[in-house]
């Protein structure tokens, strides 16, 4: 199922930004989305997730509070808004999605099938 990362760019501190991720998928399938980011030298983490109908999230620790995560079904569009960003935000962001029943969301990086390329995420300090 292909995913379609787009909305990374350079920002300064405390600034803002909205990552877009598009799915191509069978209006009929449902997908619970993720989002998780790798910085330089670091290991791949969760950031947020979102069950298929958009009524449930989770959100890491270190996010919680300043980045939002919502969907579109109908443009079969996740969204991750960020904001009071941080230099150590500074990461490749990508987007996942896996089959899943209303109501259920993931955290970890083996219960997503599909992911998207990934979209580069600068905080200048």
């Amino acid at each position: 199922v292909p995913l379609v990362e787009s909305g990374g760019g350079l920002v300064q501190a405390g600034g803002s930004l909205r990552l877009s991720c598009t799915i191509s998928a069978r209006a009929r399938d449902m997908y619970a989305m993720g989002w998780f980011r790798q910085a330089p030298g670091k290991e791949r983490e969760f950031v947020a997730a979102i069950s298929v109908a958009g009524t449930v999230k989770n959100y890491a620790r270190s996010v919680a509070g300043r980045f939002t995560v919502s969907r579109d079904n109908a443009k079969n569009t996740v969204y991750l808004s960020m904001s009071s960003l941080e230099p150590e935000d500074t990461a490749i962001y990508y987007c996942a999605a896996r089959n899943a029943v209303t109501g259920s969301y993931y955290t970890t990086e083996h219960e997503y099938p599909y992911w998207g390329q990934g979209t580069q995420v600068t905080v200048s300090s």
